[in-house]
């Protein structure tokens, strides 16, 4: 009768101590077993630009600064008015650098050093009537610009020369795993995932002052542009 007793109590302490501990769960790992096919696809779009981007300086040197800087303001001046008489609308010109330092030069039959100041001003300009554009590089020159570069002839809108790319670059990578696909004795099936790459940047034309102040009116092409896409595109296969 004890031992039955003694059992009795054991087994409610251990149904105890279960109903203290914590519960847990346990799940199986899966594995996907989804086989894919990864390929890249480019496009290409062509367009005729119908703006041009231009970096215009004035660089003056002089004894003294104060004349540096005069002079440097009236070529400015009469560079400002050249654009505004070219229909350049004032938003479109900002100014990226202005600067004045000073340098010293030592005369190599004197040995004298003198002291020179340099004023310099840049603005980015953007045209937007490419017919006259070689009529206004060489006005810009006459008018006493002397750092013309970074000439880059672009499109203003661009969103369906990139929808345009964007869709060749799809169907080239369809294309593509259509073709490994039946290759390998595989279908495809979804796509899984689909990367965008930032289109490829168009051409720069770079125009030395020199050649210019030689011609009557600066012969400028434009020529033809192009914008370029690659997309990488994942497949389930079947």
């Amino acid at each position: 009768m004890k031992k039955t007793i003694l059992l009795t109590v054991i087994a409610a302490l251990m149904l105890g101590l279960a109903a203290c501990t914590p519960a847990t769960s346990s799940a199986v790992a899966t594995t996907d077993n989804t086989r894919t096919l990864s390929v890249s696809g480019t496009g290409q779009a062509f367009l005729t630009p119908d703006i041009a981007r231009i970096s215009i300086g004035v660089r003056t040197e002089d004894s003294s600064a104060a004349s540096a800087l005069t002079s440097n303001n009236k070529r400015a001046a009469s560079i400002q008015k050249t654009l505004t008489d070219f229909g350049v609308d004032p938003k479109d010109i900002q100014t990226s650098n202005f600067s004045i330092y000073q340098s010293d030069k030592r005369d190599l039959d004197s040995n004298v050093v003198s002291t020179n100041y340099t004023v310099s001003n840049t603005v980015n300009v953007t045209v937007r009537d490419l017919e006259t554009f070689g009529e206004l590089l060489d006005t810009l020159v006459r008018s006493g610009a002397n750092n013309i570069s970074n000439i880059q002839f672009d499109v203003d809108d661009q969103t369906a020369a990139l929808a345009s790319a964007r869709d060749a670059a799809i169907k080239h990578a369809y294309e593509q795993a259509e073709a490994i696909a039946a290759a390998a004795g595989v279908s495809l099936g979804d796509v899984q995932t689909i990367t965008f790459y930032d289109p490829v940047p168009v051409q720069t034309r770079n125009a030395p002052v020199a050649e210019m102040a030689a011609n009557a009116s600066v012969p400028i092409q434009s020529g033809e542009t192009s914008v370029s896409v690659t997309v990488n595109v994942v497949y389930q296969i079947k």
